[in-house]
């Protein structure tokens, strides 16, 4: 990923991390998908949680310079996504995650590491 997308990255593993997230994952979807560069995905408790994890993600990119292009399921809280562009954010709770199962669906992306 460029500089920029590696910064952004950061910003949402430690906004993520600060919230008490759990399980985050970063893929890097460059060459497999044109949706996005990167998914990252985190599971909450419940739908405070989900709500506190995404406001503050999108508070500290912001700050940053980096926009969001999009949101949905802010209202239900059991599937956020966040859109930045050329990063998705996807915040489930724990029942949705496992249903939907994105990490399985993007088997072949690999981990972003920042």
């Amino acid at each position: 990923m460029s500089t920029d997308a590696m910064d952004a990255a950061k910003i949402v593993q430690d906004a993520l991390e600060d919230k008490l997230a759990e399980d985050i994952r970063m893929l890097d979807l460059r060459g497999l998908s044109n949706i996005a560069d990167c998914f990252v995905i985190a599971s909450g408790k419940n739908v405070n949680h989900l709500r506190a994890m995404a406001d503050e993600v999108e508070q500290k990119l912001f700050a940053a310079g980096v926009k969001l292009h999009h949101s949905e399921g802010y209202s239900s809280g059991t599937w956020i996504l966040l859109d930045f562009g050329n990063m998705l954010v996807h915040l489930f709770n724990k029942e949705e995650r496992a249903f939907y199962g994105l990490e399985h669906v993007w088997g072949d992306a690999k981990d972003v590491v920042v």
